[in-house]
């Protein structure tokens, strides 16, 4: 009965070590939970390190399938996890490299610098992408996997891809910043090139964007 106990133990933390997540476990529009906020990380566990290796093996399983595009970063909540968590890539340009910091409750303390438009994509909102509203300067603190409090000074690309993720984590989507904007929505052609959308027929009563 002992020996069945410990078995059983055993086996349930050895699939907790070997399995991954694939990109077919990155949640899209219309589900509700990117709209909710995620909850604070009290105690840094071993689920929560499990839920970051996740992460980036479903963050990296989803690029390969995409040859003009990167998986920048990704919240949690992404793979319908409501845990302020984001893990951020360490080189952007570099698709190669798949190695991801992770940030755990992290919060944006200042914006700075002044407000630029640029294209965003998401990997939780299947085939549009939009020209956004970010400062191009923000300071960020958050914790590591090893509870250590870290700042973050960033700009430029970094900066809006900081401001993206702790977004999710607050239960905002990029397109939230434009719904409005008519002229903001594109779409990725066959050659990796943006095209603009038709706002009144493909977004503007779009219910999986907007319900």
């Amino acid at each position: 009965m002992v020996v069945s106990i410990y078995l059983c133990y055993f086996l349930k933390d050895l699939r907790i070590l070997v399995s991954s997540m694939k990109k077919e476990d990155i949640i899209t529009l219309p589900n509700e939970h990117l709209r909710q906020k995620s909850k604070k990380i009290h105690v840094i566990t071993d689920e929560v390190k499990k839920l970051i290796s996740d992460m980036t093996s479903a963050a990296i399983d989803w690029e390969e399938s995409r040859p003009h595009e990167i998986s920048a970063a990704l919240a949690a909540v992404q793979v319908d996890k409501l845990e302020r968590i984001v893990i951020v890539r360490s080189e952007f340009d570099n698709k190669s490299n798949n190695h991801f910091t992770a940030l755990i409750n992290p919060e944006i303390i200042k914006y700075e610098g002044e407000i630029t438009y640029d294209y965003e994509g998401c990997l939780s909102v299947s085939k549009v992408y939009g020209k956004v509203p970010r400062y191009n300067k923000v300071r960020v603190k958050a914790l590591n996997e090893d509870g250590k409090e870290i700042r973050i000074k960033a700009e430029g690309f970094l900066a809006r891809v900081l401001q993206h993720e702790i977004d999710h984590t607050n239960g905002i989507v990029f397109i939230d910043h434009i719904k409005n904007k008519k002229d903001a929505f594109y779409k990725l052609d066959s050659e990796g090139e943006l095209q603009s959308l038709d706002y009144e027929k493909e977004i503007k009563d779009n219910h999986i964007l907007w319900d």
